[in-house]
């Protein structure tokens, strides 16, 4: 999943948060360093990536993508769910989503100084570009897949994906909704259990 259901999927934990919005940047032993709070973050973070990558609602998904984004298809599919999420947002969630997103940047202000610089980098862009509440406009992911397809190595042509969710955006519509009813109460029962195995509330 992308930053903006991570950070969703955090359950208004502050420190689950910032571990939830950070795990891709902090690597190998690196997770010892932090507190109870954000080291459950970043498990759960692994988690709800491994659910993600082996259901088969989003890899329905993704083989209208395939085809033409080949491995790239991951992280677009991520991306649009985000889409999705934030177009969508008041099923979710009684805090309008500009107040979450705002929410979401003071929490990881008040930590930053504990995350890595690539985390950092990215942190400015994120905050100062509001991608939390812009994914939820084509021009926002439109946006965010451009930004992706410059820094690969290879033409991933991630530029062109919003594209495909104008052709497909139903298909795509019934997909996220499906799916994210199973991950929602997923991360919540993964939630549970890893704030019981490691003796945190």
């Amino acid at each position: 999943m992308n930053f903006l259901a991570h950070a969703y999927l955090s359950f208004g934990h502050d420190g689950i948060l910032v571990g939830n919005l950070a795990a891709d940047f902090i690597k190998g032993k690196e997770i010892q360093r932090y507190d109870k709070e954000i080291l459950i973050g970043i498990l759960l973070h692994r988690e709800i990536d491994t659910f993600t990558d082996s259901h088969p609602l989003v890899k329905a998904g993704q083989s209208y993508l395939r085809p033409r984004f080949r491995h790239y298809s991951t992280v677009i599919t991520d991306i649009f769910f985000d889409y999705f999420l934030g177009k969508n947002w008041e099923r979710y969630s009684e805090i309008p989503l500009e107040s979450f997103a705002n929410q979401t940047y003071q929490t990881i202000d008040q930590h930053l100084n504990l995350l890595p610089d690539s985390f950092k980098n990215m942190f400015v862009w994120m905050k100062s570009q509001n991608w939390l509440y812009h994914y939820r406009e084509i021009e926002g992911i439109q946006k965010a897949l451009n930004g992706l397809s410059r820094r690969t190595t290879f033409d991933s042509k991630m530029n062109e994906a919003p594209e495909v969710l104008l052709e497909k955006e139903k298909e795509f519509e019934v997909i996220f909704f499906a799916f994210f009813k199973e991950l929602e109460t997923f991360a919540r029962h993964k939630l549970l259990e890893l704030q019981r195995i490691h003796g945190s509330h």
